[in-house]
């Protein structure tokens, strides 16, 4: 017998790592949406005959949505709408106009009325106005029938090599969401996940310079056909000067006090340690190198500390690229939820 499929509408998909996640779990996409172009090609790069429209969901009808999958049924929401909007003052919190793309998502659960819905954001939206956001969220959903549990979750507790911390929020019809174990005992390393690729570019497609060293690199190559997205940047001199003082796992307390304010951020001058998993994956800042390498991370080792496997091909220039792997939701976390969710719908 047929295992039951479940089709799921991704809102504010980015270029695709929560919906990956799903796809990986047999989930079945019904149609992608975001307002950023890149993300949307690089989501139909990986995913040829994928249905992905590039819309302002701000003023995108519930009904217009229906109209591009022709009707189907939504079993399943998921997404991370911003809520930037969202401030400390006042009870009327969620009234506030900046708001109003979370209040899309909500409307295209309350429109489709799906049997679960996932929504993810940054973790302090759970403590922010000493809960007040978080009232509002189960509040909005529990008018619409809905169950919810919210936990922060860590990526590495499921095998992804960054300590990714995100708040997750899981709704479901009269029944309790309880969120996956952590799926493994000794986390995914950053030399775990990056230590076959190579110091210089590869060129797009390039044969691999060696065998997988560890069992994450045998998982993460699976299906692929060669090494893209490993594209170096080029810095001066006095940068890798610099870095090449911060030793392994280090950051700008290991370089001359003197040095300390020539970037005016916390994290300036930081090394991956190659014995523990990342820290979390920014959009390209270039403020994080690689623990042994005197350069940034590429997208492909970016990529791959956010669980995307090697034959996930980004598209776009270098730092739109950057930008859609930092803002993604790591997929192997991802596929957990999903997986786990199989067994309540």
């Amino acid at each position: 017998m047929a295992e039951q499929t479940y089709n799921f509408i991704d809102l504010f998909s980015g270029c695709g790592g929560m919906s990956l996640g799903f796809e990986r779990a047999g989930f079945s996409n019904l149609i992608a949406i975001d307002n950023w172009k890149d993300a949307l090609v690089t989501y139909a790069y990986n995913r040829p005959g994928a249905n992905t429209l590039c819309a302002d969901l701000l003023t995108l009808k519930p009904s217009d949505v229906e109209d591009r999958i022709g009707g189907k049924n939504v079993d399943v929401i998921i997404g991370g709408p911003p809520c930037q909007g969202f401030s400390v003052a006042g009870k009327r919190i969620v009234d506030d106009e900046r708001n109003q793309l979370y209040k899309s998502f909500v409307a295209m659960v309350e429109h489709f009325k799906p049997k679960a819905f996932v929504m993810e954001n940054v973790p302090n939206i759970l403590s922010i106005g000493g809960g007040i956001i978080r009232n509002a969220i189960f509040s909005d959903f529990e008018q619409l029938g809905y169950t919810i549990n919210c936990k922060v979750l860590l990526a590495s507790d499921y095998g992804v090599p960054q300590n990714r911390r995100r708040a997750v929020f899981v709704g479901l019809r009269d029944k309790q969401y309880t969120f996956p174990d952590k799926t493994v005992n000794n986390p995914v390393t950053s030399w775990d996940a990056l230590s076959d690729l190579t110091e210089d570019t590869t060129i797009e497609g390039g044969a691999y310079s060696n065998a997988p060293l560890s069992d994450y690199q045998r998982l993460i190559r699976e299906g692929s056909v060669g090494v893209f997205n490993h594209n170096i940047t080029i810095h001066r001199e006095q940068t890798k000067h610099i870095i090449a003082m911060v030793p392994d796992g280090g950051n700008y307390k290991n370089l001359p006090k003197e040095l300390w304010q020539l970037r005016k951020v916390h994290i300036a001058w930081t090394r991956l340690n190659s014995k523990k998993p990342s820290f979390t994956i920014d959009c390209g800042h270039n403020h994080h190198f690689h623990y042994k390498y005197n350069r940034v991370p590429t997208v492909r080792e970016s990529a791959r500390l956010q669980s995307f496997p090697d034959k996930f091909i980004f598209v776009g220039g270098k730092g739109s690229q950057l930008r859609q792997v930092g803002n993604a939701v790591p997929p192997f976390m991802a596929e957990q939820i999903a997986l786990n969710l199989k067994t309540y719908i």
